[in-house]
């Protein structure tokens, strides 16, 4: 894909590139939030500026990119771009910012790197930069094409039918189009945006699962509160908790998300901890309806029980499968839970069918266990699938 000068060039450059991609970052969003402070007040995740998270997760996708194009020529890195696309679409990312981006980027790669930046060292990276951007892009259009909509025309407004409060810090919203139309379809797993305005005027927007399954009447959303610890408290769950209640309107995308079920009629391993437990809820109300008959092994862990969402939920679709059981692991459990399901989730004693495929949800170090322990059982990596909650840091680590 890259061309054969270029090829050279970015090998050459690569290691230069790489040691200085976290400070050409970091630059590039200050003179891009410079230059168009909308972007920062009403699209990107003004939380994870803060704590350097998106940063980090540009960095390392460039980085990635550029890497494979060089040591992998024959092949793309199809999962990171379908995963980057599938959030800008659900942000209502057009083609158009690409260039604005590219403007902002360069130029801090130019300030980086000084001298360095030889005409040719900056044809070869803009190279690499439109060959991601274009990929993006195409991907994007047809994931709009997909829904019906045009490039960025994703935003619908939707009615909260009701609220119920599933635990001290997580709400379930259920919602369904304020102009009465027919909800968008989506696939297990797939999430929405929500955009909601805040006190200073800002718009700020954050995706969560939709944790209902796709023949449901009703849409669902399941927010959990997010305390800072020490940073800001999430800006959007703080807001979705005190102020929306049944009968408000929220500012809803179109559902896009590239952890979706795609062996049906496999077994399956469905692991999540915490609020990744939403994405399975779907998975699992969908594979009841559907009438699923493989083995399937649901796996969660917690705090504890009182912080477990949708518990109840959770133990009844498990039930409603012909060949599922689950087994939940909480770190400070209740009077009388096994010995062995308390802490960390130790999948040593579970028995995982030949041909699982696994789909996983949660923190990234809970991911990592499961995976790791996964792959000691035969399980192959093509067979494990992940959703992360924020900047993907695992794809661009």
């Amino acid at each position: 894909m890259l061309s054969e000068s270029s090829t050279a060039t970015v090998r050459a450059t690569l290691p230069a590139v790489g040691a200085a991609i976290g400070d050409i970052a970091d630059l590039f969003y200050r003179k891009l939030f410079d230059a168009h402070p909308e972007l920062l007040r009403d699209l990107f995740n003004r939380g994870n500026q803060a704590s350097g998270a998106q940063r980090q997760a540009l960095a390392g996708s460039i980085a990635a990119f550029a890497t494979q194009l060089v040591e992998q020529p024959d092949t793309r890195p199809d999962v990171m771009l379908s995963r980057i696309a599938h959030k800008h679409a659900s942000l209502g990312v057009t083609p158009a910012q690409y260039d604005v981006v590219h403007t902002h980027l360069f130029a801090a790669i130019a300030e980086v790197l000084g001298e360095a930046v030889t005409p040719e060292v900056a044809a070869a990276w803009d190279e690499v930069y439109w060959l991601m951007a274009n990929a993006l892009i195409a991907i994007e259009e047809r994931l709009y094409a997909q829904q019906g909509v045009v490039a960025g025309d994703v935003w619908r407004e939707w009615e909260v039918v009701s609220r119920s409060e599933e635990t001290e810090d997580v709400a379930r919203f259920r919602l369904r189009p304020a102009d009465g139309s027919p909800a968008p379809a989506f696939r297990p797993g797939q999430y929405v945006s929500v955009q909601v305005e805040l006190p200073d005027g800002a718009r700020q927007i954050r995706q969560y699962s939709l944790s209902c399954a796709p023949g449901s009447a009703l849409r669902s959303i399941t927010v959990k509160r997010v305390h800072g610890g020490g940073a800001p408290d999430g800006e959007v769950s703080r807001h979705l908790h005190a102020h929306v209640r049944a009968g408000d309107r929220l500012r809803v995308s179109a559902p896009y998300g590239d952890l979706v079920l795609t062996a049906d009629d496999a077994p399956l391993l469905l692991a999540s901890a915490g609020i990744g437990c939403t994405p399975i809820l779907s998975m699992l109300e969908h594979l009841a309806e559907s009438g699923h008959r493989a083995p399937v092994t649901v796996v969660h862990g917690d705090r504890s029980p009182a912080d477990h969402a949708l518990r109840t939920d959770h133990v009844a679709l498990t039930g409603k499968l012909p060949d599922a059981a689950a087994h939940f692991w909480y770190e400070n459990p209740a009077d009388g839970h096994p010995a062995d399901r308390t802490g960390l989730v130790d999948l040593s004693g579970l028995a995982v069918a030949s041909g699982t495929h696994a789909y996983l949800c949660g923190p990234l170090p809970f991911m990592r266990s499961v995976r790791t322990q996964l792959l000691a059982k035969g399980v192959p990596a093509s067979d494990i699938h992940y959703e992360v909650f924020g900047p993907d840091l695992w794809l661009a680590s």
